[in-house]
């Protein structure tokens, strides 16, 4: 149960994608529509949004008023209903993610300033290049192999921190030379 039809109702209703989303509010953005499964647009009050809430899992407060989103949470709250509000509070956090292939990044002000995490998913996309992809994706490769030549999990993190903190590796892989940067780490590591 969502109540807003917002950028800030969108974000919250991705993480939610594949369950039953039910969205509450005067205007709906038209790809809140394409992923909500049920919308009624209606203005929203506490006496009315307690009335929506029969029978959800969990309500998202999301309009852009502070206030009423304090009430929807308060309300949800009260009826034993898991609840997150956009402007803080509630027993649910839904951060801002970043996902990548093989990763997520995802940041939260905790309800505090909710256009901060945006801000900052955005910053990170930008400086976490494709090297960090490759060096998944050499990490991933490298890790079989240490499972079976180095004896202990303590040696295996050491190994793998090593990789991460080797900047011929990473020089190599924003180069886009990833079968030398995966040598490197075979002949470096005494893997070969």
């Amino acid at each position: 149960m969502v109540f807003g039809g917002g950028k800030v109702a969108l974000r919250k209703c991705q993480h939610f994608e594949g369950f039953h989303i039910k969205v509450v509010s005067k205007e709906i953005l038209p790809e809140l529509r394409a992923i909500a499964d049920e919308t009624v647009e209606a203005d929203i009050n506490p006496s009315t949004a307690a009335q929506y809430m029969d029978g959800a899992d969990i309500v998202i407060a999301a309009t852009s008023v502070h206030e009423l989103n304090n009430s929807i949470r308060d309300i949800s709250l009260s009826k034993g209903i898991m609840t997150n509000s956009a402007h803080g509070g509630g027993d649910v956090l839904i951060p801002s993610v970043l996902k990548r292939p093989g990763y997520s990044v995802t940041v939260s002000s905790e309800g505090r300033v909710p256009a901060f995490p945006p801000y900052v998913v955005r910053a990170l996309d930008d400086f976490l290049d494709p090297s960090y992809d490759s060096m998944l994706n050499l990490l991933m490769r490298v890790r079989p192999i240490i499972k079976e030549k180095v004896a202990t999990q303590p040696e295996r993190a050491k190994f793998l921190a090593d990789v991460l903190d080797n900047e011929k590796v990473w020089t190599l892989l924003r180069n886009r030379n990833e079968e030398e940067a995966f040598q490197t780490v075979m002949r470096e590591g005494g893997l070969q």
